[in-house]
C-alpha cells in the first residue's frame, strides 16, 4: 500500500472516530442544554474554527456567492438540529443510519445500474427494519433521522453549486458563520434562563470541535491523500463508528435486528461504491 494512501486511511478513520465521538459527547450535554442548546454552542465553536483556518474574505462575496452560502447556513442549522433530537429519541447508532441514507440516496439515483438497484433494495428494507412497529418504536424520533438525511442529501447536491462559485472551502465557513449567528438567541436564552454547569457547557463546546471542525480540517488533507471514490466508500462506516460511540460511552446497547440493519446499509454502500462501472460500447 502507498505511504500517502495509508496516511489517508489513517485521517479518515480518526476523522470518523472523531466524528461520531463528538456527536456522543454532544449527547452528554442534552440534559441541561437539549439538542438545540447543544447545536447552538457546536455551531458557534465550529464556526470559530472554520472562519481562523480559512478565513473567508465575506465582504467581496457578490449575490450570486451569497444565495447558495445561505441555503448551505440553512441546511447546516436543520441537519444538526434534527440529527440531534434524533440522537436524543433514538440513539446514536440508529440515528447516524439513517441520517447515512441521504448520501447512499443521493449515489443511487444518479446511477441506472442494476446493483445499485439492488442496493437501494437492501438499504430500504434496512430502514424498515429499523421502523418496524413495536411497542417501544419512537417514530418521531425516526422521522428526525429522516429528516437529517434528507439534509444530509440536500448538502451534497449544494456544495456542488458552492464549489462553482467559490473557491476552496470559503462557502463552507461563511455558511457555519450564518448558521451560528442564526443559533446566537438560543445560545442566549440557554446561558441566561437555565445557568447549566460548566461541564455541560464543555460537552457541547467539545462537540463543536470534534464533531465539527476537526473532521472538516482532516477531510480536506484526506482528499489531496486518496481518490475521491475510495473517500466516499470509507465514510459507510460511520454508522458502525456511531453505534460502537454510543455503546461504550453512553452506553445505548442495540440488538440483534438493529446491529443486522446497520450493517445492511453499510454494505449497500460498499458493494455500490466497489462495483466498477461498465463501459458503454463505441459504435
Amino acid at each position: 500500500m502507498p505511504a500517502g494512501q495509508f496516511r489517508g486511511i489513517l485521517l479518515m478513520l480518526t476523522s470518523g472516530v472523531s466524528n461520531q465521538v463528538g456527536a456522543a459527547t454532544a449527547a452528554l450535554g442534552f440534559p441541561a442544554l437539549g439538542p438545540a442548546g447543544v447545536v447552538a454552542i457546536r455551531q458557534a465553536v465550529a464556526a470559530a474554527v472554520m472562519l481562523a483556518v480559512v478565513r473567508p474574505p465575506l465582504r467581496s462575496f457578490t449575490r450570486r456567492q451569497w444565495i447558495p452560502v445561505l441555503a448551505l447556513a440553512a441546511i447546516y442549522a436543520t441537519m444538526n438540529l434534527t440529527l440531534y433530537i434524533a440522537v436524543d429519541r433514538i440513539g446514536l447508532g440508529l440515528a447516524v443510519t439513517l441520517e447515512f441514507l441521504g448520501p447512499l440516496a443521493v449515489a443511487l439515483a444518479t446511477s441506472r445500474r442494476r446493483v445499485d438497484l439492488a442496493c437501494a433494495l437492501v438499504a430500504g428494507a434496512a430502514v424498515f427494519v429499523l421502523m418496524r412497529p413495536q411497542p417501544s418504536t419512537d417514530y418521531l424520533g425516526i422521522g428526525f433521522g429522516l429528516i437529517a438525511a434528507c439534509c444530509w442529501a440536500a448538502y451534497i447536491l449544494l456544495n456542488r453549486t458552492l464549489a462553482a462559485r467559490l473557491p476552496s472551502a470559503q462557502g463552507a465557513a461563511a455558511a457555519a458563520a450564518v448558521s451560528a449567528v442564526a443559533y446566537l438567541p438560543v445560545a442566549c436564552w440557554i446561558l441566561v434562563q437555565h445557568t447549566p454547569a460548566p461541564k455541560y457547557l464543555a460537552y457541547a463546546a467539545a462537540a463543536g470541535l470534534l464533531a465539527s471542525a476537526v473532521p472538516y480540517l482532516l477531510d480536506l488533507l484526506t482528499l489531496r491523500l486518496v481518490p475521491t471514490t475510495f473517500f466516499g466508500l470509507f465514510m459507510s462506516v460511520n454508522p458502525l463508528l456511531a453505534a460502537l460511540a454510543g455503546w461504550l460511552l453512553l452506553d445505548q446497547r442495540l440488538g440483534l435486528l438493529e446491529w443486522a440493519a446497520i450493517t445492511a446499509v453499510i454494505s449497500a454502500n460498499a458493494t455500490s461504491a466497489l462495483t466498477p462501472t461498465r463501459r458503454q460500447p463505441t459504435v
